[in-house]
């Protein structure tokens, strides 16, 4: 007896890895989630939507992507606007993190399989403290969130008296969570090009969800050692430092393209006096790392500048955070890898730190795996509905980067596109080769050792 429950168990452990429990985690989710958007309670009165729709939404809400094929702030309730942000803010935590902090609400008791399943999710040698850990997630979240909701309620509660507070938290979450889901008409920010204040609380917002909870814990601890004069001032990490560099390279690089590239287009920066100019430069970059927000009409980019962009939007944000793309990282050491191959270096050096062959390997399948799924999704999307091709790969970019920008295709998508581009965000969300890895029951390593393989390269 004892032996079968042994063996039912092993058996139950190698069905639901952890990587599987956060696939069908985001799909039950947005399948939930598309049903309640679909009843009544959660529509304005007189309106109906397809069920197309409501899916649509629900996947690109949990998958904090942005993309909606209806007006958000139109076509939804109250009611149907809370469970999009309750889906939005499941999403930006990540399924693992929600469900440990839906148990810990409920006074559950977190078993070593939630452990271990918040261990994987971040990534943690360690499973000590990963309650607290979850907890602190949640405390920083709502930190930040609130005062990103004060940030933007100095312009939306005049604007929009009490609603405007509804408006404020709406917006702070889906920034925060790079959601980039907005109540404003389905134009976004864009009626806000030159207002300091909401630029800079979504500048702020998108950063710090883009950055990665652990490097913001870096910082936090850096700060507090600085204000409280306590001991010696700790140094961040490798991996906080790297992101930092990353993040500001990428920041700064974005904006003084844009500024080169659109200064006199009519459509974008042109009207725009020198400092407008620079803030909606900035923003543009920063939206860029998969927030979704625009201040700017996409449309309206020249075709050398959504080159530069197809470029951000595909790498995206840094690891463990509410970001999407391939991640910043592991772009960076794919490129030391490919500047050490050219030197004739036998090993990967970033920052005086050598960088082994697994982490390469796996940076070089999330990032040809990623590239493939793209390129599969956008033939098929061009196939059910012909379109002009760089806004097809500019939607299809976005969505499996989980952006959210879109050059106006979105809303003229048939019910066939609809579903292939949910499929993308659905994909971007979880990362494919985190579906790969799902559907591979061969967990372990082989041993045998194989002839060496002469071919010639290059």
């Amino acid at each position: 007896m004892k032996k079968r429950q042994y063996r039912e168990i092993k058996i139950k452990r190698k069905l639901l890895t952890t990587t599987r429990i956060i696939m069908l985690g985001f799909l039950l989710g947005a399948l939930i989630g598309s049903i309640l958007l679909y009843q009544p309670f959660s529509l304005k009165k007189g309106v109906v939507i397809d069920y197309a729709d409501a899916l649509f939404v629900a996947v690109s809400s949990i998958c904090v992507t942005g993309l909606s094929t209806v007006n958000i702030g139109a076509t939804f309730s109250v009611i149907g606007q809370i469970i999009l942000l309750l889906l939005i803010q499941m999403g930006g935590l990540g399924v693992v993190t929600f469900t440990t902090l839906l148990l810990i609400v409920l006074h559950k008791k977190i078993t070593l399989s939630d452990r271990m399943l918040i261990q994987n999710a971040y990534n943690i040698d360690t499973m000590t403290g990963l309650v607290r850990l979850t907890i602190k997630i949640l405390k920083i979240t709502i930190l930040i969130e609130l005062l990103g909701a004060l940030g933007y309620a100095f312009v939306f509660v005049p604007e929009y008296g009490p609603a405007g507070i509804w408006y404020s938290v709406f917006h702070a979450v889906s920034a925060f969570c790079n959601a980039g889901i907005d109540l404003l008409g389905g134009n976004s920010f864009t009626a806000y090009t030159d207002n300091v204040i909401i630029n800079f609380t979504t500048i702020g917002l998108i950063i710090a969800g883009g950055l990665g909870f652990p490097v913001f814990w870096e910082i936090g601890r850096k700060v507090r050692s600085k204000v409280r004069k306590s001991g010696e001032c700790r140094k961040l990490s490798f991996h906080a430092s790297l992101v930092l560099r990353i993040t500001s390279f990428l920041i700064v690089s974005g904006m003084l393209i844009t500024l080169l590239f659109e200064y006199d287009n009519p459509a974008t920066l042109g009207p725009l006096s020198f400092p407008k100019k620079c803030l909606a430069a900035l923003f543009q970059s920063v939206t860029l790392r998969t927030a979704g927000f625009a201040t700017i009409d996409q449309s309206g980019f020249r075709g050398a500048s959504c080159l530069v962009y197809l470029l951000f939007m595909f790498i995206g944000g840094s690891p463990a955070g509410t970001a999407g793309g391939v991640k910043t990282v592991s772009v960076t050491l794919l490129l030391a890898s490919v500047i050490s191959n050219i030197k004739g270096s036998r090993e990967v050096v970033v920052n005086n730190r050598r960088i082994t062959d697994t982490i390469i390997r796996r940076c070089v399948a999330i990032i040809i795996f990623s590239f493939s799924v793209l390129g599969i999704l956008t033939m098929a999307l061009m196939v059910v509905q012909p379109y002009d091709f760089l806004d097809t790969l500019y939607e299809m970019t976005s969505a499996i980067a989980t952006v959210g920008l879109s050059r106006g295709m979105t809303g003229s998508l048939n019910v066939a596109g609809k579903l292939i581009v949910s499929l993308a965000m659905y994909l971007g969300r979880i990362g494919p080769i985190t579906l790969a890895l799902a559907f591979n029951s061969n967990h372990g390593t082989s041993s045998a050792s194989h002839a060496e393989g002469k071919v010639l390269i290059g």
